[in-house]
């Protein structure tokens, strides 16, 4: 398709009003209780002015991947509202474009933007939280509970971390669970103690252990004291330091690359289903939130679309319900997902699916 004159002037003018609307949409994120709490911080003597402006600006690309679809959406629809205003879309239409053919530069702006909101997840994001947890000197420990199961369901091994930092592990419990069963408890054999644990490329190694050996009545049976024991060997071992790794930290943290190979070590290791099906819903999501730029951008151009005595409030309404809509609807399928009430993948794709069902719909009725 040959580059017009119309196309470089549509390109511009909905350019101009995103690029506007993405820093209204940004200042407004900030405003209210991130800058605040920043400079309480600083006041307080709790970070330096370099730190807090550095906290700041960690901050944006989170803000910036919520911001391209809704500056998208409002740059598009305040710059046909105008051209309806001023009779230019009646012009266009006169002179037989089609509405394809008038929403192709803002179609062609929209997967820039795509590609810009995609990068900005995968590769800003969690460059910006690594940082931003430097800043903050915060060094997630957390506890871990693994829990290993035969081809039956049934319990064989559970290690449970206290705390963990890098490659080594403090206050380490192993549960060996016995061949019977309780009335509603898998029976323990033995338990071990670790004050002191260290991952290898091929083992985790424990130190310092107290064995407690157990009876099939419960009851202590024998107490001592081993130096050192071997634990989830081979590729196991790399598999679940990896999960526990990744299990401190949130999703945002996380790249495309990373996030995807923790969503298959889940589900080859089958230990939590409700993770591996939240974490997969994420992953899906990183795909289909760039492609909302798309879709709310052609939205934008559909609601700025009006006849000269039309009320245009309605579409400025609609515009700002379906972006709450969105967002406040996206933990809710998150939820969906981590309960296994639906798979990951419908409920991954069913906001795009939605606004593209509007989007059919807003075209079939609108006069254009």
């Amino acid at each position: 398709m040959k580059i017009t004159v119309y196309d470089k002037y549509i390109f511009k003018q909905v350019f101009f009003t995103t690029f506007v609307s993405v820093l209204l949409f940004t200042v407004v994120w900030i405003a209210p209780e991130m800058l605040l709490n920043t400079i309480k911080d600083v006041l307080a003597g709790e970070c330096s002015v370099k730190d807090g402006i550095m906290i700041l600006t960690c901050q944006l690309p989170l803000i910036l991947s919520k911001a391209f679809p809704v500056g998208l959406l409002l740059g598009s629809l305040f710059t046909f509202d105008k051209l309806s205003k001023d009779s230019e879309l009646t012009i266009f239409r006169a002179v037989g474009m089609s509405f394809k053919r008038i929403v192709t530069p803002v179609i062609v702006l929209s997967i820039f933007v795509s590609g810009m909101c995609f990068v900005t997840i995968d590769k800003l994001i969690p460059h910006a939280s690594a940082k931003l947890a430097i800043i903050k000197d915060r060094n997630p420990v957390s506890q871990y509970i693994y829990t290993q199961k035969d081809e039956a369901g049934k319990p064989t091994l559970a290690v449970v971390v206290s705390k963990y930092d890098k490659k080594k592990m403090k206050n380490v419990l192993v549960l060996k669970f016995a061949d019977y069963k309780y009335t509603d408890i898998h029976g323990i054999s033995t338990i071990y103690v670790a004050k002191q644990g260290k991952f290898f490329h091929n083992r985790w190694e424990l130190y310092d252990i107290t064995r407690y050996r157990i009876s099939s009545e419960g009851i202590f049976n024998c107490i001592d004291h081993v130096n050192n024991m071997s634990i989830l060997h081979g590729n196991l071992a790399s598999d679940i330091y990896t999960i526990m790794s990744y299990s401190t930290k949130k999703e945002r943290e996380i790249s495309n690359g990373n996030l995807r190979k923790y969503v298959k070590l889940l589900k080859t290791v089958k230990n939590d289903e409700e993770t591996y099906n939240l974490m997969l819903n994420k992953y899906l999501q990183r795909f289909f939130h760039p492609f909302m730029c798309i879709l709310l951008a052609v939205m934008g151009c559909l609601l700025g679309f009006s006849r000269p005595r039309e009320q245009r409030m309605i579409g400025f309404g609609i515009a700002i319900a379906s972006i709450f809509v969105y967002y406040i609807t996206l933990p809710f399928f998150d939820l969906l997902a981590e309960k296994m009430v639906l798979p990951p993948l419908i409920t991954a794709a069913v906001p795009p699916l939605a606004f593209l069902g509007c989007i059919i719909i807003f075209y079939k009725t609108k006069d254009l």
